[in-house]
């Protein structure tokens, strides 16, 4: 298994496997934590300003610890893994189903991991796509298919 560290929004190490290179149960991880900074962005570059998201407060009335991120901003952390580490440059996202399981809150520690789970003809693969925080339990789950790189 490959792992990858990521620190902040930009990621380290970009990687690019072509569909010959990838193999079924390939995976990576890459490890980031939820800044509030990450999740105001996400708002404002939304618009989805919802107070669940913007207001703590009001995120607690409703039964939450804490303001919870957007669930389309750690999509988002997915869409990016594949396009920067697994497959890597040049992927096309073509389509991603996503399970939301669990709040993620700012100060929350999470691992992105992707698993090739089938290489299809045409250069089609399908990726298992999970967010889970650092006690293990999911965030978010899914299955991606792209593209892989020639």
């Amino acid at each position: 298994m490959t792992k990858l560290q990521k620190r902040g929004t930009t990621l380290k190490t970009d990687t690019s496997f072509s569909y010959a290179e990838l193999t079924e149960g390939q995976q990576c991880e890459i490890k980031r934590e939820l800044l509030a900074a990450d999740i105001d962005a996400f708002a404002d570059a939304s618009g989805d300003h919802n107070p669940l998201h913007t207001d703590a407060e009001f995120a607690r009335a409703a039964g939450f610890k804490d303001r919870i991120a957007h669930g389309m901003l750690l999509a988002s952390w997915i869409s990016a893994s594949l396009a920067h580490t697994l497959p890597g440059k040049g992927t096309v996202y073509l389509r991603q189903s996503l399970e939301f399981r669990q709040p993620a809150l700012p100060g929350d520690k999470l691992t992105i991991r992707l698993t090739v789970s089938e290489k299809k003809r045409r250069g089609r693969v399908v990726i298992d796509c999970v967010i889970c925080h650092e006690d293990g339990r999911d965030v978010l789950r899914g299955s991606a298919e792209v593209i892989a790189p020639n």
